[in-house]
Parts: structure tokens; sequence; C-alpha cells
């Protein structure tokens, strides 16, 4: 760091240089100096003329400097002349200087000073080569870049002690698979002792958010040995050599620093599976892949370097590169199931503060197929929204607002339906959930709103009864149902059909799809006529996805998935007709509230009314003092504006 601070201050130490010279041709440029001869000069001290006089000897000259004004002169105006040492008139001057009528001052010769002297003939020599030396680094700098690309861009952590296991929730078997690496950094002679062997490299994958990076921090400030981290398209540049260059100076800063981590993320960038692709491969990412394999194999079994990268594409990657003595342990960090997301929310909730109703437990059973990454965006959308509105605590009008924002986007108040179109859209939205109440193995309706959110017109959450890993032919079937309520409500109630349901249609349509040609649950037979995610992902999926059948069997593929659909689209026909009464009821109340939650929908089931607001209004100690006022002004308190907050809190709640 030090060095980095005396090298910066050169070029402000220059500039100051320059500032100063400006500053001196500046001052003196209004100064009018009239340069005299000889003759001029004699003639004004023999006139009278003269009104001050300065004589300056200069030894290493042989002359005197002569400056001064003279009496027509103005206030910025002076003369300048020089005469031989030997002239008889200034010494005449400097002899009887009594007889002159004028000022007159002698100064010493600056020859005498030896220190001026260096002063005066060093300084501009070092302005010169200090300017040469500011542009000339300047100039090279990107020079200097270019000779430094070969060295690596893994940054050194410097927080990762802080990043305990504590603050990775819900990740338990991951974070056990990972243990014993800890084990490994803080005494790996236990297991030279038994000739055991550690993983040198560990393969984190799984989607986006789940806390890959997070876990190879938490092991890192576990076993409290350096941390490492570069991204997987830092080792490749321009220039063909740089990436391999890099990958060699990485493993040389570890070395020095063993034992430590080096964490790669993204490593698909640089791990591709070589010779892959239409045109031949990337010769600079491929060398860079070599280099890799080449110092993973290279160091030494037990010297302290262990590799963790991380990935959502290990279908792309080399098989070179997961083979054992490379990354030959592969961890998979899934979505969290309801366990974990609670406490993931645990976590992030420690620095914020919530109303006293607020349950995590509740909110995690709400947010199935949620990352971690997704539940602190959650949490921190409801924090943002509850400033906004001026509150104290964060109430769960907040969290389900965050909650359909990070689904669906922001609520679109502004744009108006025409009472048709909101007629429509409460019914589209009814039929869904009355075959989520009818059907068992349909999704449960948790939220129905008529509010326009992003691209949609109205909005349905529907989530699974249950988290399973498996799902039957009926809960599939069930789910097509569902997804085809909307449209089937529009035809019974209007006679007619719109284009709102083309997202349930897509999502129907690929589940009907799986089930014929990938999960065998048609009259084909239990037969695997294409594959999820099939063909080579560097030409495209659907471009080369594998046909491992005849043009009549795609015919029959057609026929049973629309055989699927058709039987589907009736079983929900007729349980829509059953419980018409039912659709209407919860379509006039949508109407009527535009918003309705599940707890509102069972309520409306049961008792054919929505429940009293009182029953179900949020708690008011939760409100900030301008809301309080305004209930105590709806509720006729008199004297509210002069109560405090507490004071508000006890008169209506009395008043309630």
């Amino acid at each position: 760091m030090k060095k980095k601070t005396k090298k910066g201050l050169l070029p402000y130490l220059f500039l100051f240089l320059i500032m100063l010279v400006i500053l001196y041709f500046v001052t003196n440029m209004n100064n009018k100096v009239n340069v005299l001869s000889y003759d001029e000069f004699v003639v004004s001290l023999n006139e009278g003329k003269i009104e001050e006089l300065s004589i300056t000897p200069k030894s290493s000259a042989y002359v005197y400097e002569l400056t001064g004004k003279l009496k027509n002169y103005k206030e910025n105006e002076s003369f300048f002349v020089r005469v031989p040492l030997s002239d008889e008139v200034v010494s005449k001057v400097l002899k009887t200087n009594d007889e002159y009528d004028f000022k007159l001052v002698t100064e010493a010769d600056p020859s005498s000073n030896s220190f001026w002297i260096v002063v005066v003939n060093l300084l501009p020599i070092l302005i010169l080569v200090g300017a040469t030396f500011f542009i000339f680094t300047r100039q090279l700098g990107g020079a200097n870049k270019s000779m430094d690309f070969g060295r690596s861009r893994a940054k050194l952590s410097e927080d990762n002690k802080k990043i305990k296991f504590d603050k990775v929730a819900g990740l338990d078997e991951e974070k056990e698979e990972v243990s014993e690496l800890i084990d490994f950094l803080k005494n790996p002679k236990k297991f030279q002792k038994l000739g055991a062997r550690i993983p040198k490299g560990v393969l984190l994958v799984g989607p986006p958010g789940t806390g890959k990076t997070l876990l190879a921090r938490a092991v890192a400030g576990e076993a409290n040995v350096p941390f490492y981290y570069i991204s997987g398209s830092d080792f490749v540049e321009l220039f063909v050599g740089v990436g391999a260059s890099r990958v060699r100076d990485m493993f040389k800063q570890a070395k020095q620093n063993a034992p430590c981590l080096i964490f790669i993320d993204e490593i698909d960038a640089v791990g591709r599976q070589r010779g892959s692709g239409i045109g031949g491969g990337h010769d600079e990412r491929e060398q860079t892949l070599n280099q890799l394999l080449t110092e993973m194999d290279g160091f030494g079994e037990n010297e302290g370097i262990i590799i963790i990268a991380a990935t959502n594409r290990p279908d792309v990657l080399d098989p070179a590169l997961l083979r054992p003595g490379r990354f030959d342990r592969q961890v998979t960090v899934n979505l969290p199931d309801v366990k974990g997301r609670e406490a993931i929310l645990k976590v992030h909730a420690q620095n914020k503060v919530f109303a006293k109703n607020i349950k995590l437990e509740n909110i995690a059973k709400r947010t199935v197929g949620f990352s971690g990454a997704d539940l602190e965006n959650l949490l921190n959308e409801a924090a943002l929204l509850a400033v906004r509105k001026d509150k104290e605590k964060i109430t769960m009008a907040e969290i389900d607002e965050a909650h359909d924002r990070v689904l669906m986007g922001p609520a679109k108040k502004s744009k108006k339906y025409t009472d048709k179109e909101k007629r429509l859209v409460a019914f589209h939205e009814a039929g869904h959930a009355v075959i989520g109440l009818k059907l068992d193995g349909a999704n449960e309706v948790q939220k129905i709103t008529i509010i326009p959110r992003g691209a949609a017109g109205g909005y349905n959450l529907m989530l699974p009864k249950e988290e399973t890993y498996f799902q039957t032919k009926k809960e599939l079937l069930d789910t097509i149902s569902g997804l085809l309520a909307g449209r089937v409500a529009e035809e019974i109630t209007f006679n007619e059909v719109t284009t709102g349901a083309h997202n349930d249609f897509e999502k129907a349509t690929k589940i009907a799809r799986a089930m014929v040609t990938e999960y065998g649950m048609s009259d084909l037979g239990p037969v695997q006529f294409e594959q999820r995610e099939s063909g080579n992902v560097f030409l495209g999926r659907d471009y080369t996805k594998s046909r491992n059948f005849s043009s009549q069997v795609a015919f029959e593929i057609d026929q049973e998935q629309r055989k699927i659909i058709n039987e589907c689209y009736e079983v929900t026909k007729k349980i829509i007709k059953e419980n018409k009464d039912l659709l209407e009821l919860i379509a006039n109340t949508l109407l009527e509230y535009e918003t309705i939650t599940k707890e509102q929908i069972e309520y409306l089931v049961k008792n054919g009314k929505m429940p009293d607001e009182t029953s179900h209004e949020e708690d008011i100690s939760d409100l900030s003092l301008s809301e309080l006022r305004d209930k105590a002004k709806d509720k006729n308190i008199k004297g509210y504006y002069k109560m405090t907050r507490d004071e508000l809190v006890d008169a209506l709640e009395k008043n309630e």
C-alpha cells in the first residue's frame, strides 16, 4: 500500500509545480518592463527623471543589472538595463548616492550564495526530467497492462473469515458434503496418516441464486484459510496464450499461500467441451482448459490447495475436467425446501423490523421454487415498500405486495379495464379457483387478483398442496384441468373465448407432451420418445433434438397429446357447470374486492360471503402515525389529532 501511495503522489507533485509556474507568469503578466539602452539610462539619471533604482551585481557575467522606475511611469511600469561592472557612472552612484534625489537599493550578488546557484541551475533540469518521466509512464501505462495480461485475475478475499456456516441456511446436506474439506485444510496430517487423498476439486452444481458462492466462502471461513475468487471469463482474453499464463500464475500464488482455497465461478465459460460446435473449437479457451487440467493433475496430493468451482451448466463441461483426480466430487445445490426457505428467511430477517403477526413459516410455505437470492430480494422489497409508506415495521401487506412484485412485477393500477374486460378476467380467474377447490390433484389457489401485473391482465397464484419429488398421472391431469379452467369459465359464462388463456395453454401442452414422450403415461406405452434437454448444447437443443421415432409415431404422439388435453377440458367443463354458483360467487367477489386470498376464498366457500373487515384487519399497532389518525378520523374519535401514538392505538382498540 505504501508503494502505491508514493507512486500516486508523483503526478500531483508535478501538477503542483506546473501550477506554480503558471501562477508566476500570470502575476507578472500585468507588469510592464521597458528595456533602456545605456545612453537612455545616463540621460534619465542626469536629468533627474529616476524615481527608484535597484542595483544588483552579477559577478559571473561581469555586469550590473539595474531596475527601477522613472517619474513619469505608471504603477506597474519599470525599466531594466545592464552595464559593465567597470562602469564609472554606476560606481559614482554607489559612492555618492546622497547627491541623487531617488530611492537607491543595492542587492547582494546571487553568485555569492551557493545554495541559490544550485537551485537556479538544477530546478529547470528537475522539472524537465519530471515532465518526461510523467509523460513516459502515462504513455506506457497501456503497454504495462498488456505486459500484465499474463498475471492471474484471482482476487484474494479479505472478508471471507467473517462468513461461517451459520450464514449458510437451508443447505444442511451440502455443508456436510464439504465439511471434510475444512478438516483437511485445518489438519492435513490427519488424512496423510491413513493415506487418504482429499478431493482436489469440488464442483458445485445448481440453479442460479442457490448459494454456491456463499457455500465456498463459508468453507474458507470455517477453515480460516485464504480465499481466492475468480470467474471463468477472467481467464480468456484477446491474446492467445494469456489464459494459460493466468492459470499458471494463479496456482503459483496459491502454492505460496497454501493451505488455501481457490473458487472458480461459472467454470463453464472456460471448461466447455473441446472440439464441439460448428466451425471448430476455440483455441484460446481450449489452451486455457488444457493448462487448468495440467495444473490440477500436477500439484502434489497434499499441497493444501483445494479448488471449488460452480456452474449451472454441468452438461457442457469437458469430461476430462470431471474425471477422478480433478473435479472428482460433485455437490448438487438445489432449490431449498420449505424448511430450508424458513431458515434462509431467518438469516435475512435479522436486520429487519417485522410486525408481531409475521410468521416466517407461512412465508416459506408461499414461496415454492424461490432460491436463496429470491428470498433475500423478497424481504428487501418488503422493507422498501414499508419505507415508502412511512411505516415503522414491515407488515404482511408489504410482504404480499413484494411477493407479487418478484413474480409478476408491480401492479398497474393506472391501467383501466372496460366493464366487459373486468368481468372476463374475474370469471377467468374464478374458474382456476373452482378447479383448485374441487380437484384434489390440482394446484391450490393462494391468491387471486384482477389488477394487471406485468403482461398479465389478472394474476392467480397457484401452488402445489404439498412439495413432492414425484407426481402421479392423476396429479398431472388435474394440473392440466386447472390450467384449462380459465378458458372453460369464459366459454360457459359468455359463450365466447379470449386470448387470455394463451399462457395456460402453453403450460398445459408442455405437461401433456411430457406425459406422452417422456413419462410413458399414454396409450403408446412406457416408451420414452424424447429426452428433456437432449441434443447438442452447442448447436441449440431444438435444432438437434433427437427423434427416435418414425413419422407415424409422431402422428400418434400428436393424437395422444390432443386426447389428454381434450379429456381434461371435458372434465373441467363438467366440474364448472356443476359449480356454476360457486364460480359466480367468487367472480362477483373479485369484481367488488379485486384481490382475495386463500383464507378469504375458504371463508367465502363455507359462508357464502366475505369475512368481516374487522376480523381480518391488520394489527393497528403496526400502522404509522398518519394512518392511525386517518382511522381515528373515520371512527369519529374526538381529539385524535392531539393524541400520541400509544393513545391512538388504545382509543382505536376500545372503539372496536
